[in-house]
C-alpha cells in the first residue's frame, strides 16, 4: 500500500528545470563541426528523456492550441522511424538533437509558465 502511495507521491513532483535547461543547452552548445557521432549519441537519451516527461505533464493543449501544435511536434519527433538510426550521419543526429532540445525548451516555458499562473 505504500508503495502506491510513494509512486502517486512522485507524479506530483515538479519536473527538475534546471537539469532540462543545462541538458538542452549542452545540446544546443555543441558543434557539428568538433562533434563526433558518439558524442552526439549520448545526448540523445536525455533530450529525449527531457522531452517525455514534458508530455507527461498538463500543458494546457485543450486550452491553447499553439500548446497542442507543439506537442503535436514533439510526438512526431519522438515517433521511434523519425528518429535518427544507426546508420544515420552525424549531420542528422545533430539535427535531431537540436530539433529535440529547441522543442523541449518550448515545451518546458509552457511548464513554467502554467506552474507559476497555478495552472498544474
Amino acid at each position: 500500500m505504500s508503495e502506491q502511495h510513494d509512486v502517486a507521491g512522485l507524479e506530483s513532483l515538479p519536473l527538475d528545470v534546471e537539469l532540462i535547461e543545462d541538458s538542452t543547452e549542452t545540446v544546443l552548445a555543441m558543434q557539428m563541426a568538433t562533434s563526433t557521432r558518439p558524442s552526439l549519441d549520448s545526448k540523445t537519451p536525455a533530450v529525449v528523456g527531457h522531452l517525455q516527461l514534458l508530455l507527461g505533464e498538463e500543458l494546457g493543449a485543450d486550452e491553447d492550441p499553439e500548446v497542442r501544435d507543439l506537442i503535436i511536434r514533439a510526438y512526431r519527433l519522438l515517433n521511434l522511424p523519425s528518429r535518427p538510426g544507426e546508420d544515420a550521419s552525424a549531420f542528422s543526429v545533430f539535427f535531431y538533437n537540436r530539433d529535440v532540445a529547441l522543442l523541449t525548451r518550448k515545451l518546458l516555458r509552457v511548464y513554467q509558465e502554467r506552474r507559476e499562473a497555478g495552472g498544474s
